[in-house]
């Protein structure tokens, strides 16, 4: 549940330029409590301003250990930016908002000519006291290394790390707790109301925090929406089956598609009924052949990542037919196309969230099986993984009282537009809903969002931003047609001929 990306390392000016800078470009919101300098981060080809506040650790205990929270803010690009910026909430949970920042300067381009972008590392994440595993490292690793869906012992290897650390109390990483230091940042930059933009997991954020300050929220943006209420790995699951009798079907309606692959369902099933198996692919990265373990969870695995794109999702049948007569090559390259461009999560965060706020449930979830072996890890490591406190108005959604906007992609493996319907319902009349038809996960990227959600925030009350939408509606959600089938240059074998 998290927003693409390319990495990079990232540049900082002086001292000296930073404070003249902040002086210069943005003296309405140079506060003391916030440490400013001028920065470049990788992909925005303007300087930004990143900053830095300190958070108690334990809201409990004010006077005890603290986090550092960092932030950068990219700068309209009017000389009199709007009063209210835009807050960007990222995904995961465990993704830096700050690695977002080279996509979001080009997605979000129409909404930065008026209004500040902030990107907030949340506690845990990013530069933010992140709380990562060793399995988080991106130094090239071995195919099972990178396959091995997370364990019981890897996670209470982490834990054992994480606590060592002055902020590695990870109870103290819910939603609840880091929507309170959002809060504290708002206060520190001088912002009486800003507006709201949440992505996969960043929208239970958005969410929490107009829960928690509705006075201070001027309008609400969520993509892939994630409702509190919702059970993440639970309905991941059920979506990732989803999108993958979507691609079935979609390849069934496709005369070419189907005429290259009639077996494709049958050969899935078997496919599923022969692990686990001893598999030999090529690295990625290395091109030297490692053998590892193909089991129900890796295989799960490796198809549910391509589902997040449908032009990856597009080489499914090939790569299905492939793993089917016994090479798993293409199936492999697929998933490492879409992990190559996410931006890192930071897993002891991303446990502390999900085992705190959706732990217990899983415990009844079913055995693993098919889409549900995505289900089985984040079930054994939330038995024993500490979970902090999660008030139960968390869970209750009612009336928003500013206009909202929630938009999915109609085949989004991980949060699909069901979500996102009922949640409108809950939100009341001054929510609006959109599915952009043959989409996957996130729609910030597609050519007519970004426009529509700078005329949603740039309307002047409630009911202009709900008539942009109105307005704007058929164009963003007219149909699209699945991106053809990726056919093979040879002939298909596997019993596909």
């Amino acid at each position: 549940m998290q927003t693409s990306t390319r990495g990079g390392a990232r540049r900082w000016c002086g001292v000296w330029l930073g404070l003249a800078f902040s002086l210069w470009v943005w003296p309405a919101v140079a506060q003391a409590d916030l440490a400013w300098s001028a920065c470049w981060l990788p992909g925005v080809e303007r300087a930004a301003r990143c900053g830095v506040l300190t958070r108690p650790l334990d809201p409990a205990a004010p006077q005890g250990r603290t986090v550092t929270l960092h932030l950068a803010m990219l700068p309209a690009r009017s000389r009199r930016p709007a009063a209210d910026p835009v807050v960007f909430f990222a995904g995961g949970p465990g993704q830096s908002a700050i690695d977002l920042a080279g996509p979001l300067h080009t997605w979000l381009a129409p909404v930065l000519a008026q209004r500040d972008v902030l990107l907030i590392d949340q506690r845990g994440t990013g530069r933010s006291a992140p709380l990562r595993c060793e399995e988080d490292d991106p130094t090239p690793r071995t195919l099972a290394a990178q396959l091995q869906p997370p364990s019981n012992a890897m996670a209470q290897r982490c834990l054992a790390r994480l606590q060592a650390l002055p902020h590695g109390d990870v109870r103290q990483y819910t939603t609840s707790i880091a929507m309170a230091d959002v809060d504290a940042v708002r206060a520190a930059l001088g912002v009486e109301r800003w507006n709201l933009i949440g992505v996969s997991y960043g929208s239970r954020a958005a969410l929490e925090f107009l829960r928690q300050q509705p006075q201070r929220v001027r309008r609400v943006v969520l993509d892939g929406v994630v409702p509190p209420d919702v059970n993440v790995p639970l309905s991941a699951a059920q979506a990732s089956q989803r999108a993958l009798e979507g691609m079935f079907a979609g390849c069934e309606a496709d005369a070419a598609c189907a005429r290259q692959y009639p077996q494709l369902r049958r050969q899935w099933r078997q496919l599923q009924s022969g692990l686990p198996r001893e598999v030999t692919v090529p690295h990625p990265v290395s091109g030297q052949p490692e053998r590892f373990t193909l089991t129900h969870e890796v295989l799960a695995a490796l198809v549910h990542a391509p589902l997040y794109a449908p032009f990856l999702a597009a080489g499914l049948p090939l790569a299905i037919d492939a793993a089917a007569a016994g090479r798993f090559t293409p199936l492999v390259g697929l998933a490492a196309a879409l992990g190559q461009a996410q931006s890192r999560l930071a897993s002891g965060m991303h446990f502390s969230v999900l085992c705190s706020e959706d732990g217990p449930a899983l415990w009844q979830a079913p055995a693993a099986s098919g889409a549900q072996a995505l289900v089985a890890p984040y079930r054994d490591i939330c038995r024993r993984w500490p979970r902090g406190p999660v008030p139960e108005a968390f869970y209750r959604v009612g009336p928003v009282p500013v206009a909202t906007l929630l938009m999915s992609g109609e085949w989004d493996p991980v949060t699909p537009p069901s979500q996102a319907q009922r949640l409108q319902t809950q939100l009341g009349t001054r929510a609006q809903s959109l599915v952009m038809p043959g989409q996957g996960h996130g729609q910030l990227s597609q050519g007519c969002v970004g426009e529509l959600v700078a005329r949603f925030l740039d309307a002047p009350n409630d009911e202009a931003a709900q008539a942009v939408v109105q307005q704007g509606a058929p164009r963003c959600t007219r149909a699209r047609p699945r991106p053809l089938a990726v056919l093979p240059l040879e002939p298909a074998s596997g019993g596909s001929r």
